[in-house]
């Protein structure tokens, strides 16, 4: 457990509880505790709806940190290591802060022979940043991706909830404008 010696501003602008200054169940806000409630409600145990409380905590909060893990924990009733191993298994749980906009570039076979390196070629040079980086302006963090499920359509990328099929580096330009 981690002291605590101010408090922290959550994504959404909502203050985070804080326990006694040890990181428990009522760091996690209002509004994320009642959005867990509802995911709760639907499995028939409490850890069953681990993925979905990561998924809210990080919607709200941009990234999921270590105090965010033992808070998760605290309120699912399950250990910490449980919470950070499902954290670390899945890609689109960030364990880490980053940008504004998360680019994903799928790098599986399909969009690695329709020459997805010169995708990420070009966003590297536009961006100036490499796999796992974030822009110096917060904008953009740049993540590997095994498959975004579109192979007849490769190279994919997805920015957030975005999906654009048959990428070509001369749309790159239009498609980041969306996002600055």
């Amino acid at each position: 457990m981690q002291e605590i010696n101010k408090k922290q501003t959550t994504r959404s602008g909502d203050t985070a509880k804080y326990t006694e200054g040890v990181f428990g169940a009522d760091y996690l806000s209002d509004q994320e505790r009642s959005e867990i409630d509802h995911e709760v409600s639907m499995v028939p145990h409490k850890s069953a709806a681990v993925i979905e409380a990561l998924k809210i905590v990080q919607h709200h909060r941009g990234w999921i940190s270590d105090e965010s893990v033992t808070a998760i924990a605290a309120y699912l009733q399950m250990g910490a290591a449980e919470v950070d191993s499902v954290a670390t298994f899945y890609n689109l749980i960030f364990r880490k802060p980053v940008g504004r906009h998360v680019i994903l570039v799928c790098d599986s076979i399909s969009c690695y022979v329709m020459k997805y390196g010169d995708i990420y070629k070009a966003l590297q040079e536009k961006l100036k940043i490499k796999f796992g980086e974030t822009t110096g302006d917060q904008c953009f963090t740049l993540l590997p991706n095994a498959c975004l499920g579109c192979c007849d359509h490769a190279p994919a990328i997805m920015i957030d909830n975005d999906l654009y099929k048959d990428v070509t580096v001369g749309m790159l330009d239009r498609i980041l404008q969306k996002y600055t």
